[in-house]
């Protein structure tokens, strides 16, 4: 399996941004790694060996890349408008850097799925549900939407709105980004209901969603399926061998 790894010092982060790619071509998939964890979690943990297949395939050609969750909804000591900034730079990097890549390796119109589990969930759908335009769709796993959950829920600016799924989304009510949401075939929303899962989020999400006429998939894995690797190793090949057919 081909693997490149490529770094560069982002301007818009103020830091160094490795990412690595898997495979030699077919649909981009965008990688958003758990916590704070980095672009190569998904290695370590044996998730980029659940879709290997699809990869050696040419099927897929799979990007992960860093987060800023350790700077930013992790970081305890941050003022809570810092993390939100941090949230608002990184999008920023996604649009004004990484797609350029993408887009350079996988042809000028090639519009991602993304993915993450946990906190990667929240920033693939975060990512997605801003750019519709830009993505296909996203296959969230075990994911919370709705960021209040990492701050101080007495702060609020434009920052904590617009990365903010849960506020946005039940809001939308425009003449573009909601009509193209509302042709959306690739949203899978994810999660098991056992140990340390919470899938009421992702059931909220959803209701949002259905009362949007955006068309998705919610997913409730059974009781014994936990917040843990084995089974994001599970969810992600099948969702991904479903979109490729």
């Amino acid at each position: 399996m081909r693997r490149d790894i490529t770094s560069w010092y982002s301007h818009n982060l103020n830091m160094e941004m490795p990412l690595v790619a898997y495979g030699h071509a077919g649909y981009p998939l965008l990688m958003f790694p758990t916590a704070a964890a980095d672009y190569l979690e998904y290695e370590r943990f044996h998730l980029v060996d659940a879709i290997k297949d699809y990869i050696e395939a040419g099927l897929i050609r799979a990007y992960s890349i860093n987060s800023v969750n350790k700077y930013s909804l992790l970081n305890r000591e941050s003022h809570p408008g810092w993390k939100v900034e941090m949230l608002a730079r990184y999008d920023n990097y996604i649009m004004d850097e990484v797609m350029p890549l993408i887009r350079n390796e996988c042809g000028p119109d090639a519009r991602p799925l993304t993915t993450g589990a946990s906190l990667g969930a929240f920033l693939a759908a975060n990512t997605y549900f801003k750019h519709s335009d830009a993505f296909r769709g996203t296959i969230a796993m075990s994911g919370s939407y709705d960021i209040y959950n990492y701050l101080d829920k007495g702060y609020y600016d434009d920052n904590v709105y617009f990365n903010n799924p849960d506020m946005y989304l039940r809001h939308l009510n425009d003449d573009y980004h909601l009509p193209r949401l509302r042709k959306a075939d690739s949203i899978v929303i994810v999660t098991g209901q056992g140990n340390y899962e919470a899938p009421d989020r992702s059931r909220d999400l959803s209701g949002i969603l259905h009362s949007k006429g955006i068309p998705h998939r919610l997913e409730l894995w059974g009781h014994d399926v936990a917040h843990d690797w084995p089974w994001w190793r599970k969810m992600l090949p099948y969702y991904l061998g479903e979109f490729l057919r």
